[in-house]
């Protein structure tokens, strides 16, 4: 598994593929399609595209990370734009830090969980159980295996396998795009395209229900 402290490295040095100055089309699309509701926690928010969204759009929401540095940007961010959004430094893997959060209805993860190894995905599952109200949806977004590899990957099967019965049902998974910066040579290489483009890649998008 990626370490928090990775996502801090990255975040100190410069601007890691993942963040684009925007927010990703596909999680534009989902709020457009009434996916989201109630308060929100934007979980692995980097730098706050997504919660700044939403901010603006009227929802309650919380952006977490465990990567200060995403946050001190993510605040910065926000600020420039003029939206009054909530950040917070929080370890998903983190059963307290989670915990501390409260209660959401819905969990955006756009591009966290595709970050954990089989193992962990299952523990975030079911950390989730407790922060998620019952009835609630947790949304992912993540790198699909049908892509070039620009970054951690999964098989359409690894949400089903992670969010298990009876705490979870699974809705939907179905295929996206996740949109990343091309910030190497072997990636512009891989993909046709110069350093510094943006470029949509292949991703799974799933839709998991908490039970009970």
């Amino acid at each position: 598994m990626t370490t928090p402290t990775t996502f801090e490295d990255a975040y100190r040095r410069g601007e890691p593929p993942w963040v684009i100055d925007q927010p990703q089309p596909a999680v534009v699309e989902i709020e457009r399609e009434g996916v989201l509701a109630g308060r929100v926690l934007d979980l692995g928010c980097g730098t706050g595209e997504h919660t700044i969204l939403l901010a603006r759009l009227g929802y309650r929401v919380l952006g977490a990370d465990a990567a200060p540095a995403a946050i001190e940007r993510a605040r910065d961010r926000a600020r420039l734009a003029g939206v009054d959004a909530e950040f917070t430094v929080a370890d998903a893997m983190d059963p307290v830090d989670l915990g501390d959060l409260g209660r959401f209805t819905t969990i955006l993860d756009s591009a966290l969980f595709h970050v954990f190894d089989p193992d962990d995905r299952a523990r975030y599952a079911r950390a989730l159980t407790g922060v998620v109200e019952p009835g609630g949806r947790v949304i992912v977004l993540a790198l699909s295996t049908r892509g070039p590899g620009f970054g951690p990957q999964i098989d359409d099967d690894a949400v089903p396998q992670a969010f298990v019965a009876p705490d979870w049902e699974v809705e939907a998974v179905r295929p996206s795009t996740y949109r990343g910066r091309v910030t190497h040579p072997d990636q512009a290489d891989d993909l046709g395209r110069g350093i510094g483009e943006l470029v949509d890649l292949p991703a799974t998008l799933a839709l998991v229900r908490r039970t009970g």
